[in-house]
Order: structure tokens, then C-alpha cells, then sequence
């Protein structure tokens, strides 16, 4: 019997599901998770020890590749001096400083250990900052699993939504918090300007992807930035960037550095910590001094700002500022795209592609979605069937049609043609 089957039946009578983050599940592809036992570079090997080539880089965090011997020896001695202290230390002050050179937007920036405390911090910042209590989120984006923020989200989330506007996505939520919460289209510059028309007054913070990566990945126009950045300058809300996923991933500056959007405030987490539990939100000195112990908002967390972590962060950072890594971390993220573009048109399969520094998305589609509602229309069925070809290959996808994939600075030209020739095979087979 495959190990990743033993292993799969195994964990479903202690974790909920067998797994402790859904997605990982394989519920919308069907069939039963990798069991992962090691990783390298851009490769990671299962139970049944069969090496993959890894697309999705923990979601994210893996820019360098997995186990980059700079980072594992930047842990390693952190871990030397002990794991947690519960008190300051230097290397917080360091990473803080870092940040806050990379994105100029965020002048001072608050440690927590997850992107969801990140966000969950932010929105109660803005609230308390402005002393409102209303909050717009666009649908198809997942910001965390705070439950102000599960409505209409995306992620692992919409193969499980209520299609009902402003209903619970899931459960546990009260409707009567989410009524603080008004979801809106991405991408539609009519509704976020009919609604500040109407409530602009009572609006204490605007939160988006600044490209989306939870349903899939998904740009937005100048024009939809643009308008939320004027609007809520105009009414005083805080502009929240959610650059969990986009920050020091699609460019050194975040995604708000290739914009030129200036948010208030600023949500970061994967790539800052290297693949370790860290996360950060932070912003204008204005609206960060309202944090307890200086202000009244209340925020804390016993592991925040650990030491390891730390370290695991601020060795990435400094690799990743290297002079050429973004260049050609996005000319290889290009290449995949054109490849496996290529590979579908031969095999005469719709098919579009898009890609943003180390950053991607494909599509069973004639075109680029702008929309949650674009991508719900896509041919997931034959997404489904791709990703199982392309893992009998041993390429490993996100098993879901709604995320967005990563490569790193290891995808060099081999792995790439490894990735593209598995492509051809699996797309001749989908015809």
C-alpha cells in the first residue's frame, strides 16, 4: 500500500480532515495528499520517497528554495542561543529596520507570527484609528481566517462558500459581525465608488490582495487602485495592503512599490520569514502609535518576534536584495509560462497565463480572468485532470484552481524543462 495513503488514513483519526489547513486536503482535485518528508532546492520528496518538482514553495515563502544552506545556517545558530525568549532582542530591531528600508510606506512595523494575526491586527488598528466600524474586502480574496474577514474569501474557501451575499463563509461566524463587512467585486471601479458615495463616513478601512493569489492570481487595473487609494484618502479610511502573500514575492518593494500605491498600512508574511511561523503589519507612525503600550489597541503574542524566525528572515531579505535576483527570478517565472502556454496551444487546449516577479497563474481559459467570477467560469474539471497528469509526472501544483503558484530562485533552465515537457505529455493526454 502507498505510504501516502497509510499515512493519509493514519492522520484522519487525530487532525480534522488528516491535514491542519484545508487546501492541503486535495478535496477539489480529489485523490490523497503528498505526504512530504524532505525538501531541496526546487524539489520535495513523498512517503514513497518520489521527488517532485515544488510549484507551490510552501505557498510562497520559499523564494530562495527550500533548505538554502545560507538560511538553514542563519537558524541553526539562532537556535544555538535558544528558541524564544519572550523578551526584545536586537535582530527584531533589524528586520523591523529592514523592512522598513524595502517598503518606505511603513514606518514602523509590529511583529505577530501569522498573516492571519497580521491582518486581524491591522483591521482592529484601522477600527480604532478611525473609530468606525465598517470594513470593504473584495470578493475572491482571503485575508486570514479572522471571522470579520470570512465573507465570500478565497482560497480553500470557495469550494466551501455560501453564494448568499454577506452570508458566513463559514461557520462559527455570527452574521451579526459580518454586517460590519461589505464584499465587492474586484476589479470594479463602479461599486467601490458607489459605496464611499453612500458610506463613505462610516467606512474605517479598505483591505485588499493588490494582486490577488487566492483565487488564483488576478491583477487589478490602475483605474480600480487608483479610485480606492483616492476614495479613502478623501473619507479618511485606512487603505490596508495585504502583501502576505505579494510582499518581497513579486518585487523587493512589495507589489505597492511596482504600482506606485502608497498605502496606509501594510500586512507582510511568508517570504519576511523565510519559511518560518513570522508575519508583520505596519504603516504610518500616525496610525501605529495607536498600538498598546502606547495607544488603546490591543495586540500581543508570546512568540512574536522570535528569535529564529527572525534570523530566518532577515537571511532571506538579504539574499533576495541581491543585485539580479528579481530579474531573473521573473525571467524564469516568464519562461515556465510561455512554455506551458506553448505546450497547450500545440495540444489545441484554451489555455491563458499570467505571472508577476516569482508569481504565477494558468487558466483553462481563452483568457486572463479580472474577476472571482471570471474564474469560477473557468474549466476547472480539466484543471483537475491536469494537475493529476502533471503529478503522475512529478510535478506538484496547487491542488486547487483558486491559487496561485510560486517558483524560486532554484527553478533554473533544467527544472523548467522538466516542468514543460511534463506539460506536453499531460496536455496531449487532456485532448
Amino acid at each position: 500500500m502507498d505510504q501516502n495513503d497509510v499515512l493519509f488514513e493514519r492522520a484522519q483519526k487525530t487532525i480534522p480532515g488528516g491535514v491542519n489547513s484545508p487546501v492541503r486536503a486535495f478535496r477539489q482535485v480529489g485523490g490523497t495528499p503528498r505526504f512530504v518528508t524532505k525538501a531541496k532546492g526546487p524539489y520535495f520528496w513523498d512517503a514513497e520517497n518520489k521527488r517532485y518538482i515544488d510549484l507551490i514553495m510552501s505557498w510562497g515563502p520559499m523564494i530562495v528554495g527550500h533548505a538554502n544552506p545560507e538560511v538553514v545556517e542563519a537558524v541553526q545558530k539562532a537556535a544555538e542561543t535558544s528558541f524564544s525568549y519572550g523578551a526584545p532582542t536586537e535582530g527584531e530591531i533589524e528586520l523591523a529596520e529592514r523592512i522598513c528600508a524595502l517598503m518606505p510606506s511603513v514606518e514602523q512595523v509590529r511583529m505577530v507570527s501569522s498573516g492571519t494575526e497580521a491582518t486581524m491586527s491591522a483591521l482592529r488598528l484601522a477600527r480604532g484609528f478611525t473609530g468606525r466600524d465598517l470594513i470593504i474586502k473584495f470578493e475572491g480574496c482571503y485575508h486570514g481566517h479572522a471571522d470579520s474577514l470570512l465573507v465570500k474569501a478565497g482560497s480553500g474557501l470557495l469550494t466551501f462558500a455560501d453564494s448568499t451575499q454577506n452570508a458566513p463563509s463559514s461557520g462559527g461566524v455570527p452574521q451579526d459581525l459580518v454586517k460590519h463587512t461589505l464584499v465587492l467585486p474586484y476589479n470594479d471601479v463602479e461599486a467601490i465608488a458607489a459605496v464611499f458615495k453612500k458610506q463613505g463616513d462610516q467606512i474605517a478601512a479598505v483591505i485588499i490582495e493588490p494582486i490577488a493569489g487566492n483565487m488564483n492570481l488576478i491583477q487589478p487595473s490602475k483605474e480600480f487602485l487608483s479610485t480606492i487609494r483616492n476614495l479613502t484618502s478623501q473619507c479618511g479610511s485606512v487603505l490596508i495592503y495585504d502583501e502576505v502573500m505579494t510582499g518581497f514575492r513579486v518585487a523587493l518593494g512589495g507589489a505597492q512599490s511596482l504600482q506606485g500605491i502608497v498605502p496606509d498600512l501594510t500586512c507582510l508574511g511568508k517570504v519576511m520569514g523565510g519559511g518560518m511561523p513570522m508575519a508583520a503589519f505596519g504603516g504610518k507612525k500616525e496610525i501605529m502609535s495607536k498600538l498598546a503600550p502606547l495607544g488603546n489597541v490591543y495586540q500581543a503574542g508570546t512568540l512574536s518576534g522570535n528569535p529564529v524566525a527572525v534570523a530566518a528572515g532577515l537571511k532571506t531579505l538579504e539574499i533576495i536584495s541581491r543585485e539580479g535576483f528579481y530579474e531573473c527570478l521573473t525571467g524564469q517565472t516568464k519562461k515556465l509560462m510561455v512554455g506551458l502556454k506553448q505546450a497547450a496551444d500545440k495540444a489545441n487546449i484554451p489555455f491563458a497565463v499570467d505571472s508577476i516577479g516569482g508569481m504565477f497563474g494558468f487558466y483553462f481559459a481563452n483568457a486572463v480572468p479580472s474577476s472571482y467570477e471570471a474564474v469560477t467560469k473557468t474549466d476547472i474539471e480539466a484543471f483537475k485532470k491536469f494537475f493529476h497528469l502533471m503529478l503522475d509526472e512529478g510535478i506538484y501544483l496547487a491542488p486547487s484552481a483558486y491559487e496561485a503558484g510560486f517558483t524560486s530562485i532554484a527553478h533554473d533552465n533544467e527544472v523548467l524543462d522538466a516542468i514543460i515537457s511534463a506539460a506536453e505529455k499531460s496536455f496531449q493526454k487532456l485532448k
